[in-house]
């Protein structure tokens, strides 16, 4: 029987009575497999001496001591006991909060196995947090000194459940403690663990040097010694990641083996030598600029996919562009369009937004319409009479590219003959969102298989995400950038010195360039309560920057609960220049394209993801000049004001560099190349949140890590891929089956192939 087998409900294990049974099922612990699977977090080692004299050099002390003398403090209620203890290197006070009663409990002069954190505070060594095990009365006598050295546990008796061994730390939630997990665990393991069978072909474990399973899972619960814990962990980790992998490889692997064409696909379209079709060749030749080598060898890329045949079998196109920020994804976007248009099919743009949706359309309308191409944008603020005609229109194929936001996968839409779908800034769509603008693609009447599916994202995915989440994907990577396009010079500011930084924005402005000021705040109802880290937000700062910095120059605001119409007409007069100074948030990460931009000032940038101030970065340094980001980080120690004119910051009371925003801002300051950053975020933020799959459940392993354990990561894939390339039947369906239940492989579960 394997792990995820044992579905049995946790009342067969000895000791789960109906109140424990309800208390795992609000942990949701509901079967005996679930209850093993619940890996520590973390573990204390208890089974070696740390003395109290090293207390800063170790997590906790873990020592033999005697109770010297109880001591009192506080008054009434508040009144508090205070033990005075010593071991052999030095003294220390246990502070006990709310636990008068330990005051029999700690005899003075008797001896005590004691484990707690300790710090240093009003000129003594103290800690709040500690467990005590009392030593038989005789322990002096029979040990003497030596017992409070180290080894001296090796002279006592038994130990007890709390010491002299390594405890595992479990995850907790109401009404369960560690106490409770531990006996339950460690009953489970007794009655259930030593029939269980190896989910890792025995191939794989000999050479890996891992354990059986049932060895494995008793060790990564209660290890005997530090050096089997590792081996216990590396097991489960490679366990995991290997089946992962797995389930990644068998659904490329079905992807691009055996799948019908649906009508339409499959047929070689008229291309150059070049491989680029007459359309597109079409499309470049009206460019005033040619593309990057990047951007060619995705097209050819994308080409291929969406062309490729094999006596009438071949898979949907399930492509990933990557490229940093300006780096021509959508143009490569609009080429795999018209490659659709020429098969008969029709395309889709979602965007995450409507502002860049309607950029994306009116891009297209330009550079599309000359073509015969007909394109319509499609949001959910058009009016019915309009929307009813667009949609009647996209039903009849009389619409060869739609644009949009969500609105193109509502369920009053429907295409005649879907072949492409393009998901920009796909990290901000869901699985059931992606899943539901493909399966428009499906019309039983015209084109019953799926649409090509390319995803664009302008975050690069680091290797070991990629690895992952995308690794049933084709990855087409956009490395440089456009000819002229110089680098952006990036300047970190305190906010006691934005004068300075003020004064060169004015520089740039009186040579005729255009500035943006993001803020993390939209505003403010009032003041003092509603801001209690002093933030500065955009509507005050609009009016401050308009009025008092830069009066001389038109400053505008754009955020996201503007009305649309307004935020239009604001974008495009800072396009044609008559706005020179756009005040906002971070509403203008992505989409803005205004090439006589040079100056992107983020104030309190530690309060931004590496993410969005890389994005914001990439708004400006898209035209030929020079171009300079400033990051504005608060300076608690100035006292400055808010910028609320009237407004102060009493004692400056901003809400300070934390260790991550120092991080962020120095990766930021150090480095332009995209992919560098999206490591480092991934470090930082972790997977679910940088792929746009913690809402769906993904990649909630039990013990893995894919970022930590990028080496096992890339070996498991070796192994996992190389079985399944050489014969699928090699994993047996009993293998097959634990795979399915130990991971969900893809981001796309809910879209068939």
């Amino acid at each position: 029987m394997f792990l995820r087998e044992l579905t049995a409900s946790v009342d067969h294990i000895r000791g789960a009575g109906p109140a424990v049974q309800r208390a795992l099922s609000r942990g949701g612990i509901t079967s005996i497999g679930g209850l093993l699977c619940r890996y520590p977090r973390d573990w204390e080692d208890r089974s070696r001496i740390v003395p109290l004299r090293d207390y800063y050099r170790f997590p906790a002390v873990c020592t033999v001591a005697r109770v010297l003398a109880h001591d009192w403090f506080g008054f009434g209620r508040m009144k508090t006991l205070k033990v005075h203890i010593e071991d052999e290197t030095g003294r220390g006070v246990l502070i006990c909060f709310n636990r008068p009663f330990l005051e029999k409990q700690l005899v003075v002069g008797r001896y005590y196995r004691l484990w707690g954190r300790f710090f240093y505070k009003y000129g003594e060594i103290q800690s709040t947090a500690f467990e005590v095990e009392a030593l038989p009365e005789g322990f002096a006598e029979d040990h003497g000194e030596g017992a409070l050295k180290p080894g001296g546990f090796a002279k006592q008796p038994a130990p007890g459940n709390g010491f002299a061994r390594i405890l595992p730390i479990y995850p907790l939630s109401a009404g369960l403690s560690q106490g409770m997990l531990r006996r339950l665990i460690r009953q489970a393991l007794e009655q259930y663990a030593k029939p269980l069978e190896n989910e890792l072909p025995e191939e794989i474990i000999r050479r890996e040097g891992l354990l059986p399973k049932s060895e494995a899972l008793g060790t990564i619960h209660f290890p005997p010694s530090m050096a089997e814990l590792e081996k216990a962990r590396k097991t489960l980790i490679f366990e995991e990641l290997f089946y992962l992998e797995v389930m990644v490889g068998k659904r490329a692997l079905e992807r691009r083996r055996g799948i019908k064409n649906p009508p339409g696909k499959g047929k070689k379209r008229a291309e150059g030598e070049d491989g680029f079709s007459p359309l597109q060749k079409r499309l470049l030749e009206r460019l005033p600029f040619s593309l990057t080598p990047g951007q060619t060898k995705a097209v050819i890329e994308i080409n291929r996919d969406m062309d490729g045949s094999q006596e009438g079998i071949s898979a949907p196109m399930a492509r990933l562009l990557q490229g940093d920020v300006g780096s021509g994804k959508t143009l490569v976007s609009f080429l795999a369009a018209l490659r659709a248009v020429e098969g008969g099919g029709q395309a889709a743009i979602l965007a995450p937004t409507e502002l860049l949706a309607r950029q994306h359309a009116e891009n297209a309308a330009r550079l599309l319409e000359p073509l015969g191409i007909r394109p319509a944008f499609l949001t959910g603020n058009i009016k019915a009479a309009g929307r009813k005609e667009l949609l009647k229109r996209l039903a009849a194929g009389e619409i060869d590219l739609a644009v949009g936001t969500h609105a193109l996968f509502s369920r009053d839409v429907a295409y005649r003959n879907l072949r492409l779908v393009v998901v920009d800034e796909q990290h901000r769509f869901g699985v059931t969102q992606r899943s539901l603008i493909m399966a428009k693609g499906q019309n039983p009447g015209f084109s019953p298989g799926s649409p090509d599916l390319l995803m664009m994202s302008a975050t690069p995915i680091p290797r070991t995400l990629a690895l992952t989440v995308f690794g049933d994907l084709d990855v087409s990577v956009i490395r440089d950038l456009p000819p002229g396009r110089k680098p952006v010079k990036t300047h970190l500011a305190r906010e006691s010195n934005e004068g300075k930084v003020y004064d060169f924005v004015r520089k740039e402005l009186a040579a005729g360039h255009q500035a943006y000021f993001v803020y993390p705040l939209i505003g403010l109802d009032g003041a003092g309560e509603d801001n209690p880290n002093n933030l500065k937000d955009a509507v005050s700062m609009t009016e401050r920057l308009g009025r008092q910095v830069f009066p001389e120059y038109a400053a505008a605001l754009v955020h996201s609960k503007l009305d649309d119409e307004e935020k239009r007409k604001t974008m495009e007069a800072f396009r044609k220049g008559d706005i020179r100074i756009l005040v906002t948030t971070s509403v203008v990460e992505v989409g803005v394209d205004v090439p006589n931009a040079t100056c992107m000032v983020i104030e309190h940038a530690e309060r931004f993801g590496l993410s969005a101030l890389h994005q914001l970065r990439g708004r400006v340094g898209r035209g030929d000049a020079q171009s300079y980001c400033f990051l504005i980080y608060s300076d608690p120690e100035a006292g400055q004001g808010n910028g609320r004119i009237g407004v102060p910051n009493p004692g400056g009371q901003g809400a300070g560099l934390t260790d991550e925003g120092k991080t962020r801002l120095k990766v930021m300051l150090e480095n332009s190349d995209g992919f560098v950053i999206a490591e480092e975020d991934l470090k930082l933020r972790g997977p679910g949140q940088i792929a746009g799959i913690e809402q769906s459940g993904y990649l909630t392993l039990g013990i893995a890590d894919p970022v930590r354990d990028a080496l096992l990561l890339e070996r498991a894939r070796n192994d996992a891929f190389a079985m399944l390339e050489k014969d699928p039947g090699l994993l047996s369906p009993e293998y097959l089956r634990v795979a399915q239940v130990l991971s969900r492989a893809s981001p796309f579960s809910d879209v068939a192939w």
